[in-house]
Order: C-alpha cells, then sequence, then structure tokens
C-alpha cells in the first residue's frame, strides 16, 4: 500500500511503532487524547501540533501528512541530479577528480544560487555538482596565496549543494555536504560564511527534526557574528539580521515563543536601522524580510489574526527573492485556513502551486494546507493535489 494511501492518522501510527499513545504524547508534549484523536483521524491537526509531532516521531511533517514517503520517492530528474552531486560531493572531499584544467566558475555558482532562490531546485542541483568540482579543481591548482579565497568559493559550493539535497530530501548527504562547507569556510578564516554554514546546518536539523541541535547552531550562527553597536556596515548589519531573524524560526519551532519574539525584536531593530532591504549573497534582509518572517511565526505559533494583520501591512514585498515569496504566500494560505477562509485560502494555495510547480513539490505547507483546507471535492483541491503528489483527507 502507498504511504499516501494512508490516512494521516494511520501513518502517525505506522510511524510511532512500538511507542505508545502515552509516550509518544509525553515526547510531543501532547495529551493522550490529542494523539488518540490524531490517530483516529478525528479533527484536523494544526501546524503546531503537526510540528510536535514530527519533533517527537523524529520524522518531517511531510511525511506524516503523506506528501512524502519515510523514504522519500523521487522522479526520475531528482534522482539523476542527486545522484550527479552525490558522487561529485564524496569524491571531490577525497580529493578526486580534481586533477584536470581549472575553469572560471564564478557565473555558474551565481546561476546555481539564483536557480535555488527562484525554487528551481532540480536547476540548482546541476549547477551544484558542476561547480563542486570546479571549486575543489580551482583549489588543489590554487598558489599559496590564493587558497583562503579559493576555500571560500568551494564553501559556497558544498553549501548549495547541501541546500538541494536537504531539498530533495536526501538527508545523509545534505549533512556530509554541510560539513565539507564548514571545513572549508574554517580554513578560509571567513566568519561571515562560517555563520552562513552554521545557519544552514540548522536548516537541516530543523527539517530532520533534531530541534534543540538546530537552536544550539543558530544561535551560534548569529552571535558570531554580532555586530558592535556604532558598526555601520550594512552588509554586516544585515548578514547579522538575517542569521538571528532565522534563530527566531527555530526558537518558534521550540515552542519558545519568549525567545522567538525576543530574537524577531533584534531582526526587527537591524531591519530599522538599515531603513530598507539590502542584498547579502543575493538574498535581501531589510523590514520587508523581517515582516514575512514574522508572519511565520505567528502562524507557526497559532496566531492566523496576527499573521493576516501582518500581512494587509506587508504593501512591497518585491525585494524577496521567489522562493522567499512562495513562501509568504504559503503562510498566508495556512493563516487564511485556519480563520476558516477556505475558498480564499485554496485560491492563494492554487496560485502559488500553479506558478511554481517545482518549487512547491519539494514543500511541507501544501500538503497541510489542503488536506485541511480542501476536505470538500473542489476541482481547486483536485488540482492542487495533483501538483503537490498528495492524498487529501
Amino acid at each position: 500500500m502507498k504511504w499516501n494511501a494512508h490516512t494521516t492518522g494511520q501513518r502517525i501510527k505506522l510511524l510511532r511503532g512500538a511507542v505508545t499513545q502515552e509516550q509518544l504524547a509525553e515526547a510531543a508534549g501532547l495529551s493522550v487524547a490529542t494523539i488518540r484523536k490524531a490517530e483516529q483521524d478525528r479533527g484536523q491537526l494544526s501546524l503546531p501540533t503537526l510540528l510536535r509531532l514530527a519533533h517527537a516521531l523524529g520524522a518531517d511533517i511531510s511525511v506524516i501528512v503523506g506528501q512524502q514517503a519515510p523514504r522519500r520517492a523521487l522522479l526520475a530528474d531528482d534522482r539523476l541530479t542527486l545522484r550527479s552531486l552525490s558522487r561529485t560531493v564524496h569524491d571531490t572531499a577525497a580529493g578526486l577528480g580534481t586533477d584536470r584544467e581549472p575553469v572560471d566558475f564564478s557565473g555558474d555558482l551565481a546561476a546555481g544560487w539564483d536557480a535555488y532562490r527562484a525554487g528551481r531546485i532540480g536547476v540548482a542541483g546541476q549547477f551544484a555538482a558542476s561547480c563542486v568540482k570546479d571549486a575543489a579543481t580551482a583549489l588543489a591548482d590554487a598558489p599559496e596565496g590564493r587558497r583562503m579565497t579559493a576555500r571560500g568559493l568551494l564553501a559556497d559550493a558544498y553549501r548549495l549543494a547541501s541546500y538541494v539535497a536537504n531539498q530533495l530530501g536526501a538527508r545523509d548527504l545534505a549533512y556530509a555536504a554541510i560539513g565539507h562547507a564548514a571545513d572549508q569556510a574554517r580554513q578560509a578564516a571567513d566568519p561571515v560564511r562560517e555563520a552562513s554554514v552554521a545557519s544552514g546546518r540548522s536548516w537541516i536539523y530543523l527539517r530532520d527534526a533534531r530541534l534543540e541541535d538546530a537552536a544550539h547552531t543558530a544561535e551560534v550562527s548569529h552571535t558570531s557574528i554580532e555586530p558592535s553597536y556604532g558598526d555601520g556596515d550594512p552588509v554586516k548589519l544585515a548578514t547579522y539580521g538575517w542569521h538571528v531573524t532565522f534563530a527566531a524560526v527555530v526558537a518558534a519551532r521550540q515552542g519558545d515563543t519568549a525567545t522567538a519574539d525576543e530574537l524577531l525584536s533584534q531582526g526587527s531593530a537591524v531591519a530599522a536601522r538599515l531603513g530598507r532591504d539590502v542584498m547579502v549573497n543575493g538574498t535581501a534582509f531589510g523590514p520587508a524580510s523581517v515582516t514575512a518572517q514574522a508572519i511565520g511565526l505567528a502562524v507557526s505559533t497559532g496566531k492566523p489574526g496576527k499573521a493576516l494583520e501582518l500581512a494587509r501591512d506587508l504593501h512591497d514585498h518585491s525585494s524577496l527573492h521567489q522562493a522567499a515569496q512562495n513562501r509568504l504566500q504559503l503562510d498566508i494560505a495556512l493563516a487564511q485556513c485556519d480563520t476558516r477562509q477556505y475558498d480564499t485560502c485554496l485560491d492563494t494555495l492554487l496560485t502559488v502551486c500553479t506558478e511554481h510547480p517545482e518549487w512547491v513539490r519539494h514543500q511541507t505547507l501544501p500538503g497541510i494546507i489542503a488536506q485541511r483546507a480542501g476536505y470538500a471535492t473542489t476541482s481547486r483541491s483536485r488540482k492542487i493535489a495533483k501538483i503537490i503528489g498528495a492524498t487529501l483527507g
């Protein structure tokens, strides 16, 4: 029987295995009655409840809602991308495949990051595989005076590889690639790159339901580059602001709303100091990005009304890269669902799914939203289910 043919309750029970309902309830910080209702498919599960279950079961939310099998089934193109990426990451780490003529790969690396931020994960993976190989070759050929620069570029290529692997559900490869990125960034003696790698590792932990590790690593990522009071460098400020805001997201996933609010407040203060969204390595940080994260935090902590209020005040989010805009729309759709605006919610979700199907296919929220808002058989919910590969109900 296919994984997505089971009900959500059946999937929770299968993932629970020999663990009792009482033990799962204690691990998740939920009542036994909530676990029983979940396994009996009585009522819709909120995002905070799903986050707690994911942490306790050690599974991605998308596995619980049936969007992915416990071992994700990939499309043929995704498998080929992962195979090439895995071979390249492991070979270059072992010093293999670098005995060739170096080439200028800076344009390809930028294109890879652009593709990733636009939600074209497969294309980003193809660029990542070639750039890891080219960067490793460049490092092997670099004279002593240029080796630190070469290490920094290899760290960037490995980090892109880890992000693609994480999106495609290849967690082992994601861990390996981010580990190699950390090693190269450390040898490059580049604190900003090290902070970016730490933030990336935190995100991998987050998707792997390792919340304590995610929180610790996210803290390292922003405290290591905290600017001084008088530092007015916009790039430094934006980099710190981005990392401290992501740490707020991690704290919220842990259920630590006080810490999340404090960290978000720090990010908001930096954004206000900048007064505009500043681009750092292709990613914008400033008032719009902080508001977008605040909307996501409000949804994940059970405050959909506040999320929609913030969304109404966000008049221009064009500075956000496409994947961030997509995620913002998913958060808005979930808030609409939680406030019982089901038709509006499905309209918002269908727009994102139709315009960015490749990106949506690798996300968790569409399956959650579709299950909660699409219980009534409609043409919209059927279209959404087809795009994301999930069974509603």
